[in-house]
């Protein structure tokens, strides 16, 4: 597919048809981050589903030339839509572009198994960025371990973005799990609760 025959539009609804297919796809693409990452990395169905319908969620379609969906990606400058974030960080972090509405955070980004090599992911998150330098704003997202660092998409979409000389792309904070796994028996010892 050329780059001609490629579009990105921004939506505020997505039609059933449309959301149901990529929650479809949506299970497809993250599902075993169920098992990958302590967090919870996947939206329910019906939190899915309501995003697609909610106007504070930008919805970026890739179309191709028969006007087919074949790509998404979620954005929103609303920060109470990600209930997984502290819209309180972003504001003292980035008090100017808080108070100019210009703290955008980035969701998902989706494209069919068959147009994977087809720039349609790197067409949607061109349009992104240049909003983002347009309003000189920020853009947050998240990554879990497995998909920053063993699968390289942190390195690979920092590189694209970094190469835009307007955008300082660097990670703000990271959170690590722990867990006490009790490895065979033992005496009990003192009870430290009382």
């Amino acid at each position: 597919m050329s780059a001609e025959s490629l579009r990105v539009i921004v939506a505020t609804d997505v039609d059933e048809e449309t959301s149901a297919n990529y929650f479809k796809l949506y299970r497809e693409t993250f599902g075993e981050l169920e098992t990958r990452a302590a967090a919870r990395q996947v939206l329910h169905e019906d939190e899915f589903l309501e995003e697609m319908h909610d106007p504070r969620v930008m919805k970026y379609l890739a179309l191709d030339a028969d006007d087919e969906v074949i790509g998404m990606t979620t954005l929103t400058r609303d920060l109470a839509t990600v209930p997984w974030i502290s819209p309180a960080y972003f504001a003292h972090h980035y008090p100017e572009q808080t108070e100019r509405n210009a703290v955008y955070y980035l969701g998902f980004t989706l494209v069919r198994h068959a147009r994977r090599q087809q720039h349609v992911f790197a067409s949607m998150i061109a349009v992104m960025t240049e909003l983002i330098i347009s309003e000189r704003a920020v853009c947050a997202w998240d990554m879990c371990h497995y998909n920053d660092e063993v699968l390289g998409l942190g390195p690979a979409i920092s590189q694209m973005l970094a190469s835009r000389t307007e955008l300082d792309v660097h990670p703000i904070d990271r959170q690590t799990y722990f867990a006490a796994v009790c490895t065979g028996g033992g005496s009990a010892g003192p009870n430290l609760l009382g």
